[in-house]
């Protein structure tokens, strides 16, 4: 898998490329039958299949402060979009400059001359160019006047809702990480740097968590107790038993401790059945379905006695 981040990085084999365009966030189940189409079309005309995202989000650049929460940084993305058989991703390097740019030109530029693209794939709500003024309709007319031939994917419904992005970032605010995964086709993922917390898990309760740090605007469920995995990111071996690429079942907490009165909101996985020292180790959390709401509790002993509830729930969880 390429992942270019700049024109000057673009190698196109002489077929040329069959490009999936958008945005991409979450590469949910709507996104992956785009893509789908993509690497099919590709087949059929010798073309590489290029998955073109952007970074940043577009609306951060035309709005600043308003950028979304991430579903799937963009390395997730390259990874996942590897797995469909994309052949390359290509990061549009998103900016003001790029945002005033007429439909006409966003197409001569980005399809024609950077990727030599013999088919685009979109979705019906694709808009693009100067104040978003290209539209399916214009996409199709500038492709056939390029002799590329486009195709424009209806959106996906499941549960009689669109599958979007927004819906996911919805699910997740409202603790239904199941029904998140339900849509993505893959539990919702986080991952950062294993950092040093509070301390009190291992030290006062008897449960050591990884703490993780996240990057900004990542997509963190509502605050609560969840039943997840946790793996190991990065090569070398580990300290403990945890081996490194391997999932390992988990329960997770995400929130700010409110019987400690802790103010910070963190991502915290204590590991069951395992211990290993992952400080600075790079770790992802895959989360599997809601335990229970963050709760203050009047006593160290009465927290106790929920988290003994809470490990024994994430493993049910897991184990079916």
């Amino acid at each position: 898998m390429q992942l270019w981040r700049t024109f000057d990085e673009i190698v196109i084999p002489d077929g040329g490329s069959s490009v999936a365009l958008g945005v991409f966030d979450g590469l949910h189940r709507g996104h992956r039958s785009l893509v789908d189409r993509a690497v099919d079309a590709g087949r059929g005309l010798g073309a590489s299949p290029v998955l073109v995202t952007f970074d940043p989000h577009p609306v951060e650049v035309v709005r600043p402060g308003t950028h979304p929460t991430v579903l799937t940084p963009l390395e997730r993305r390259a990874e996942l979009a590897a797995g469909f058989g994309i052949e390359a991703v290509f990061a549009l390097p998103f900016d003001r400059e790029m945002a005033s740019w007429e439909p006409d030109e966003f197409v001569d530029r980005v399809l024609v001359s950077g990727l030599d693209a013999r088919a685009v794939t979109i979705g019906s709500n694709f808009t693009f160019g100067r104040r978003a003024a290209g539209t399916p309709a214009t996409m199709r007319e500038l492709c056939a006047e390029r002799g590329i031939a486009c195709e424009v994917v209806d959106l996906l419904e499941a549960g009689g809702e669109t599958v979007s992005s927004s819906r996911i970032r919805g699910l997740l605010a409202s603790s239904d990480v199941a029904g998140a995964a339900e849509i993505l086709g893959r539990p919702h993922r986080v991952s950062g740097v294993v950092v040093h917390g509070a301390g009190r898990g291992g030290r006062d309760l008897g449960y050591p968590t990884a703490n993780l740090d996240l990057p900004e605007h990542t997509a963190v469920p509502a605050d609560g107790v969840y039943a997840g995995w946790f793996t190991v990111l990065d090569d070398g071996a580990v300290d403990g038993s945890i081996v490194p690429g391997r999932r390992y079942a988990a329960a997770i907490s995400v929130g700010t401790n409110p019987t400690f009165g802790d103010a910070a909101r963190s991502v915290e996985a204590f590991v069951l059945d395992e211990s290993a020292d992952l400080y600075g180790r790079i770790a992802a959390v895959d989360f599997v379905d809601h335990v229970r709401d963050m709760e203050k509790f009047s006593s160290v002993d009465e927290l106790l006695v929920a988290m003994d509830r809470d490990v024994r729930r994430a493993r049910d969880v897991l184990d079916a």
